[in-house]
């Protein structure tokens, strides 16, 4: 295959993968290119100012079983091979895999599922081979935060078997698979179509209850913060830098929104904080969709930081609150999302169970928090900084969702638009 002559299809293919950001590029611009293995290419590619890794397979012939029903990652044709994204062929992810982990052995692979930022295999059920899409330059946080959570002593991560680095840059990452767990997310929603779907509107009293689930990972979301201020240094929080990274992003994503003075008196009160507690390495991205449920307990997933980020803002120390309300916020995107799997005439009738569902697994999940040992000397001493710092945060995540959801899942953005209303107590 010549690199040059697949040049003219990628501007169309990168607009159709879930992992490119914004609209679909006018052009696209290969920046470097390597062939890993025959039929194996490499190439990092510059579109809308961003740049992407792209594995390229290459097939003699008629289009290989694997990629029936994936026509959008197909390019096309090049000098009578037929290119395609080299992760959904098995011979060719694993000698990917190889590369990075010559001491391992496989036999089957399979993809991990739908995700937004990255694409994930499975390997025997074992390993997990994560690869980065969208590549900024440096060390990339997962990496960095969850290899010195481990060597902390922290249980709850999987710790890198190998890692894929090119110039100081990450390009993939290769953990054990935590086999037979369930994400937290998977678990939420199971929990509230129990509820939706039942005759009672306390969530307790349903055999779906998320509750204990929910006060466990509060409980592991505080030993996670504890074990990344020994791990990785704690420092002086700075309000008035944090107040204006929420401001700059207000101003980026939701200008002319009418609530946008509302939200800049939030942060204004975060700023006048005296006592803001200490800044740490935080996850960054925390919610139900980055923990999973095992046999052995809950264990805390993918440390890159909120992907539309800047990524010198996400290696920054930040405030322990920033996840945690993170995690408020995926309770709440849970409950909606469950009710948009219902009948349009029943969603009223369920506000009361959905609002009932989210106080619930809040207040467990902020009891096994604010109840761990070691957490209070990271926070701010007084309840009510607490109170103000959480509900910034929050604020924050709700407007950093607005822009998300505009890029990636339009008909969800009003999801966050609804908490925002709710949070400025509208």
């Amino acid at each position: 295959m010549k690199v040059d002559d697949i040049q003219p299809l990628l501007a169309e293919y990168l607009g159709k993968q879930r992992w490119f950001a914004g609209s679909p590029p006018a052009s696209a611009e290969i920046v470097e290119h390597a062939e890993l293995e025959d039929r194996l290419h490499w190439l990092l590619v510059e579109a809308s100012g961003a740049r992407y890794q792209l594995l390229i397979g290459t097939a003699d012939g008629l289009a290989p079983d694997f990629l029936h029903g994936h026509e959008n990652e197909v390019l096309g044709a090049v000098d009578g091979d037929l290119c395609y994204d080299a992760l959904l062929d098995p011979d060719l992810a694993k000698a990917l895999l190889a590369r990075l982990a010559p001491q391992e052995e496989v036999a089957r692979v399979r993809p991990m599922g739908a995700e937004q930022s990255n694409t994930s295999l499975v390997f025997d059920e074992r390993l997990v081979l994560k690869v980065f899409r969208r590549i900024h330059s440096g060390p990339n946080p997962d990496i960095e935060v969850t290899g010195a959570l481990a060597e902390a002593g922290f249980e709850h991560v999987a710790a890198p078997v190998a890692a894929w680095e090119q110039d100081g840059t990450h390009l993939a990452v290769v953990q054990p698979y935590l086999a037979g767990g369930t994400d937290g997310w998977a678990l939420a929603l199971t929990s509230l179509r129990d509820l939706y779907g039942s005759e009672c509107d306390d969530p307790r009293d349903c055999g779906g209850d998320f509750g204990a689930e929910a006060r466990r990972l509060g409980q592991v979301t505080a030993q996670m913060h504890v074990a990344l201020a020994s791990a990785l240094g704690s420092g002086t929080a700075n309000t008035h830098e944090w107040a204006g990274l929420m401001e700059r992003q207000l101003e980026r994503l939701a200008a002319q929104e009418p609530w946008n003075r509302a939200a800049n008196d939030v942060f204004e009160r975060l700023r006048s904080m005296e006592s803001p507690g200490l800044a740490l390495r935080v996850h960054g991205d925390y919610h139900l969709g980055q923990v999973m449920r095992t046999d052995t307990g809950w264990f805390v997933l993918d440390f890159e930081g909120e992907p539309a980020r800047p990524l010198d803002e996400r290696r920054e120390r930040s405030s322990p609150l920033k996840d945690v309300a993170g995690m408020l916020r995926s309770f709440h995107y849970a409950t909606a999302v469950a009710r948009r799997e219902r009948e349009e005439f029943e969603a009223e009738a369920l506000a009361a169970k959905a609002a009932a569902w989210e106080r619930r697994n809040r207040d467990a999940f902020l009891e096994g928090y604010f109840g761990t040992e070691g957490i209070a000397e990271l926070l701010p001493p007084a309840a009510d900084d607490i109170l103000v710092a959480l509900a910034a945060w929050e604020l924050d995540k709700a407007v950093y969702e607005v822009g998300y959801e505009r890029d990636h899942r339009p008909d969800w953005v009003e999801i966050p638009q609804t908490a925002i209303t709710r949070l400025l107590g509208g």
